[in-house]
Order: C-alpha cells, then structure tokens, then sequence
C-alpha cells in the first residue's frame, strides 16, 4: 500500500488493506454459481418426464453444489479472519489498552467542553438527531448533578449557617448555543447545498454566494465569481456532457448569455480571467488544442468548489472548516504511540521534560494538520516563501534557506544564535 511505510501505523495499514481485498465478491460470485446451477436442473426437470434421468441430473448436481457452498465457507472464513486481524491491529496499534504515564488528565476538569466538542462535530457532520438526543441527554445529566449539588449545599447551610450559594454555570455558558435551532438549520442548508453540489447543480450555491456576497468579499473570498465561472463552463460544455436541456440556456449561446448576465459585477477583480472564457468561445470546435484547454478541464472541479463552499460556510459562521474534533483526535492517534514511548522512557529515567505546554519531540502528521503562523527570518528580515522555506537547524533555532546559505562556509556553518556549528544537510525545512 503506497504510502503505509512513512505512516506512524505500518501494521495497521496492511490489516486495512487486507480488509479491502478480502470483500465478498468471491462469496457472492459462488452463490451466483449455485443459484445457476440450480436454475439449470430445474429447466432440465421441467423438459424431461423421464424419472431416471431427473434422478441422474439431481445426482449430478450434488457435487458442483456442495463444492460451491464450501468455496462460499472458505469465502466468508477470509473475511472474517481478515476483519479480526485488522481489530486486533487497531487495539495494539491504535488505540493501546493502557493508561498514559501521566499523573493528570488535561481535560479532566472541562466535561463542558468535551460534551460540546462531540455535539458540534454530531452538527457539523449532519447527524442533526443524533446531536438533538445527545443535548438532552446531556442537559438532564448537569440538571441532575446540579439538583445533587444544590441538596449538599442546602444540607451544609443548615448544619453550618452558611447561607451563601453557589452554582456552576459552566455547562450552561458552553452548551447553550448548541440547543439554537438557527444553528441546526444553518447546518442543515450546508448540507442541503452541499447535496446538489454533488448532483451538479450549482444553482443554489451560487444563491448563497450571492446572498452573503458582502460578508464574503469583506473576507476576500472569491467563492461566488468560481461558482458562476464554473456554471459557465459547465454550460458551455452543453447538453451531451452536462445533461441538461438541449435548449437556448444551455450550449455555447447559453454560456455566452449566462456570463453577460452575471459577469458584470465580477470585471473589477477578474477581467482577466473573464476575458479568456469569453476568449475561448473562438477556439470552441477544438476546444481541446486551445490555450484555454486547462479551464475546462473539470474532473475534480465540483468536488474543489465544494470544499471552498464548506470552507467558507463554516467561515461565516465563525468555525474552522474541518470539524476540531476530527482533527484534534486524528493528531492525537498518531501522536499517541510515540508519547506513550517518551513519557514512559522519562519516567524511567526519572526526568522530566524541560518545555512547558509543548511536546518535547516532533510529530509526523499529515501536512494538512501542520498549521504556522507566517515566519519572517530573524536574519534577512524577509518573510519565507516556497522558494525560501524556514530551515530548523538542529539546535533549534530557525531561519530562512537564503540566510543559512549566505553564512555557511562551504558546507559548515555556526548557527548566528548560538555556539553550534553543523552541515548544510543537518538542517530541516519547515512547511508553512
């Protein structure tokens, strides 16, 4: 499997691959043999009254079908043993049944914000019932811990003649705005946009965009002219393609109506790209040997301006685009057997780390989960670039590849922070 030798879960990926390959499609194309067979005796039944050979052929078929129900056994046994391997992979691999050795739980003393962590992933993922179910389970739980703790406090008043009260408010502050119906139905039109995204019709995006068209421009999105530079295209390719009605609004002239309709408004920002969709109306008959081939060329393009529309829908509303849960507990996987490794080996050599509120070693995680803030070089006062990276050198101390080939001296070089000298090839880009 490409890739499962750099992830931090080698075994487990090999058990996930098996699984894919160990499907029942063997076991099903042997009862697709037996039920053919059967379906052949019995049109050899029906065509013969003679009683000899229908026992021949009922005879005759024993075998092939015995034969087949054990191919479907040996069928299902791979599978099973397959789903077995891979759970067994994913407790010792994954998800080790041991405690960490650590003698506190961070978030131990924030229930609240656990609870609306998992509720707002139940939201964001459209699981609209399920999170309605886990609210008010949760909402009767803290009314009863509330109704447990007001009794002790009651009870402590009257034997001390304390007559302060206290209550925590905490649930209610971080949960409150999760039991907003505006906020399910916000989700629930994402959801809904997102569906006929899918089935590409990108009309009711393209409402949305225009609708929240000046909160988006104020964030510099320029969701609504890819939407309407996407129906253009979409339009242009017409009804063979595109499978809608072979009529004036669709087609290259449906194409070229929909953009002097739409696009005025885009001219400012776009022109460029304007002018060379309505350019290459010119080269439509071979659109394919144009300049402008790349722009209609949309394989992946629904599925892009899908995650630009999330992208910026969550944005609106205040949230990341991926569900924090999925990244914090995805990181975390990956990042658990290796602190399992550390935290175990310094507790052995009864030391402790020297950091405070960072992880004294390095994760590998996938560069979508790897977030920077924007790096000027300590030495050069310039911002890094892709041409120009940040370079972590192995004291630590970071600045840009330009700056750190400026002071090295052949292939050595002495960090301008600190004593330590190292080669070129010790240093480590940082991706930004």
């Amino acid at each position: 499997m490409a890739g499962a030798e750099d992830s931090p879960f080698p075994p487990l990926l090999n058990e996930l691959a098996r699984v894919r390959r160990s499907n029942l499609t063997a076991a099903i194309g042997d009862v697709d043999k037996i039920i053919g067979l059967l379906m052949a005796a019995r049109d050899q039944v029906a065509a013969d009254d003679d009683a000899h050979k229908i026992g021949m052929a009922m005879t005759t078929l024993q075998n092939p079908v015995k034969a087949q129900l054990e191919a479907i056994n040996n069928d299902l046994k791979e599978v099973t043993k397959a789903q077995k391997a891979f759970g067994k992979a994913l407790d010792k691999q994954a998800l080790p049944q041991r405690d960490l050795p650590m003698e506190t739980d961070a978030m131990a003393d924030h229930p609240a914000l656990i609870n609306r962590a998992l509720a707002m992933h139940l939201l964001r993922e459209g699981q609209f019932s399920v999170a309605s179910t886990f609210l008010r389970e949760e909402q009767q739980q803290r009314e009863q811990k509330e109704t447990a703790t007001m009794s002790q406090l009651l009870q402590r008043r009257d034997e001390d003649g304390d007559n302060s009260m206290t209550k925590d408010d905490e649930g209610d502050a971080e949960m409150q705005s999760l039991h907003s119906e505006d906020l399910q139905d916000k989700f629930s039109e994402m959801y809904s946009i997102l569906a006929e995204l899918k089935q590409r019709n990108l009309t009711p995006a393209i409402r949305w965009a225009r609708l929240n068209n000046g909160r988006l421009e104020g964030k510099g999105s320029n969701l609504e002219f890819e939407l309407c530079k996407l129906q253009y295209i979409w339009l242009f390719k017409g009804h063979a393609q595109n499978g809608l009605p072979d009529d004036s609004s669709n087609g290259k002239l449906g194409a070229l109506a929909y953009a002097q309709k739409h696009f005025a408004p885009f001219q400012r920002r776009h022109l460029k790209e304007i002018q060379q969709l309505i350019c290459a109306m010119l080269f439509a008959p071979n659109i394919e040997s144009s300049p402008y081939r790349h722009i209609f060329e949309i394989n992946s393009a629904f599925e892009d301006v899908a995650t630009s529309f999330t992208r910026e829908f969550c944005s609106l509303l205040g949230l990341a685009a991926e569900s924090p849960l999925y990244v914090a507990v995805t990181a975390g996987s990956i990042a658990l057997p290796r602190l399992i490794k550390y935290t175990t080996y310094m507790k052995e050599k009864k030391t402790e780390w020297t950091t405070e509120n960072e992880l004294a070693f390095e994760t590998p995680l996938p560069e979508s989960m790897i977030y920077h803030p924007i790096f000027v070089c300590p030495v050069s006062k310039e911002q890094t670039t892709e041409s120009n990276p940040a370079m972590m050198l192995p004291c630590g101390h970071v600045i840009c590849r330009d700056s750190l080939h400026r002071i090295a001296k052949g292939s050595r070089y002495k960090c301008p922070y600190c004593p330590t000298e190292g080669h070129l090839r010790d240093a480590t880009m940082i991706t930004l």
